[in-house]
């Protein structure tokens, strides 16, 4: 057994010595969660959501201008848009087009909007805060129960140097004949379950560890330890300055959580307004500027002279010394010639310029009916800021519960200590009186052994109540706007 053991320590040691990790303290185990923490992260990406959508509602409210423009090739029988008339020839055509307009009064509809947004933005901003707070806390309490397993681990390390040491005096008295060999097998068990407490330790140790790099998101491969410090070095606040009532003051004006609430009751507002705003007229501005280019594939190239006009009682006439001559018009038909890529666009400027055109105007729109849905948008505006306004109010409630919920578990935890604490006092006497009778052959192996595991348990529980109230008074300081720290 004793070679098991040996064994035992030999191996643990050397994991521990293969690497050695940098040692993290609280304060740089909340900060490094805060920045890489995947529920932080998470929250970070919420709020550049709600960002962009508070920006998107803001331009809502500017001018808006677009452009356009194109260009292709039309076949057979269709209109000729610089001339609005029919025609069977191929051409190619080119358009432009500008338009643009603003909302001159909608009853405050966009600007309650686009408040609105930006409302619902510093809200999910108040909740990355309390998202990070609640990792802060959960990094907190994973950091002290390794410390705690820690102490728990030295406890167990010392019961068992103490039964060895029992161990090495009982066996020379049973080589001499003084004490029977039962006691000798009895501290071997004993040594057997201490070194079983230590292993069961030293797992917890490990696990501690695991699930507070996991909370930091860490590579669970990678080594990782934090800085032992002692309990009893621990600074804490006194009760005196962590009462309820100012604590409550305190965190309703800095948690983000109320904050959050807060804002999404004036998000909820100003939803209820903008929905109000669709009973009333909307007024708006609007321009358009276009123009267009075509050009057929066949052009007038050259004429041909075909005859003269043929005279009639209307034709006009010249009198040359009395004798009248009727004037006649030359006759022309026209030859036309297929155009290239190279004079296709012959007339582009011109065209474009002549067929320019412009509008303005103010349009306004009057609600007179439109199945109700202004109105049932309107009650479920009112009903959503009534919930969120129920939120803050049960934000609140939840608040001041929590924090007095945690002063009586720190009051609960501080008498829990001084019981404790008079239970280590009280066993570690009985430990010593029974350790000198046993000395002397006045007490049974069982009887030592029962009084060594009390004394045991006794340390164990005062460690795990001084971690205890540790955490129960660095929530009260939290909760006063503290930084975690040890």
């Amino acid at each position: 057994m004793k070679y098991i053991f040996s064994l035992f320590l030999i191996s643990f040691s050397l994991g521990l010595s293969a690497q050695e990790p940098v040692k993290w303290d609280l304060q740089s185990c909340v900060e490094y969660a805060i920045k890489h923490n995947i529920s932080v992260q998470q929250a970070d990406v919420q709020a550049r959501l709600a960002k962009l959508q508070a920006d998107m509602a803001k331009s809502n409210q500017l001018p808006t201008m677009n452009g356009s423009t194109g260009m292709g090739l039309r076949l057979g029988r269709s209109i000729d848009p610089t001339t609005n008339g029919f025609t069977n020839t191929q051409f190619l055509y080119n358009n432009f087009g500008l338009s643009g307009g603003i909302q001159i009064f909608n009853a405050g509809k966009l600007r309650n909007a686009a408040e609105a947004t930006n409302y619902s933005w510093q809200a999910s901003e108040a909740d990355k805060l309390n998202t990070s707070n609640d990792v802060s806390l959960s990094v907190a309490t994973y950091y002290l129960q390794v410390l705690s397993a820690i102490e728990q681990s030295e406890i167990a390390k010392i019961q068992i140097s103490q039964t060895k040491e029992q161990l090495a005096a009982t066996k020379k008295r049973v080589e001499v004949g003084l004490l029977p060999e039962l006691n000798l097998l009895e501290l071997e068990t004993q040594l057997a379950n201490d070194s079983s407490t230590f292993i069961s330790a030293s797992s917890n140790i490990e696990q501690s560890k695991m699930l507070l790099k996991a909370l930091l998101n860490l590579d669970a491969s990678k080594p990782f330890d934090i800085q032992v410090q002692a309990v009893d070095q621990i600074k804490l606040q006194s009760f005196a300055d962590l009462q309820p009532d100012y604590v409550f003051s305190v965190a309703a004006q800095n948690l983000p959580g109320v904050k959050a609430a807060a804002l999404r009751v004036k998000a909820a507002n100003k939803n209820q307004l903008a929905a109000k705003a669709n009973f009333y007229p909307s007024l708006s501005f609007g321009y358009n500027l276009s123009s267009n280019f075509s050009n057929v594939f066949n052009y007038v190239s050259g004429y041909n002279l075909t005859g003269f006009s043929t005279p009639n009682a209307a034709t006009p006439f010249v009198t040359v010394n009395s004798a009248k001559y009727f004037i006649q018009s030359p006759i022309y038909s026209p030859t036309t010639t297929q155009r290239n890529w190279g004079n296709i666009w012959n007339g582009w400027s011109d065209q474009v310029n002549n067929n320019f055109g412009q509008s303005f105007g103010f349009q306004l729109s009057i609600p007179i009916f439109n199945a109700n849905q202004s109105k049932i948008s309107y009650q479920q505006a009112k009903l959503n800021y009534r919930n969120a306004s129920l939120q803050e109010e049960n934000t609140n409630l939840k608040l001041k519960q929590d924090i007095y919920t945690a002063y009586t578990n720190a009051v609960i935890a501080f008498n829990k200590l001084a019981a404790s604490q008079k239970a280590v006092t009280s066993a570690e006497k009985t430990f010593q009186f029974a350790t000198k009778r046993y000395d002397l052959g006045l007490l049974g192996t069982i009887e030592l052994l029962n009084n060594q595991n009390n004394f045991l348990k006794a340390k164990v529980n005062y460690k795990s109540a001084q971690y205890e109230y540790v955490f129960r008074i660095k929530l009260l300081e939290f909760y006063k706007g503290e930084s975690l720290s040890l």
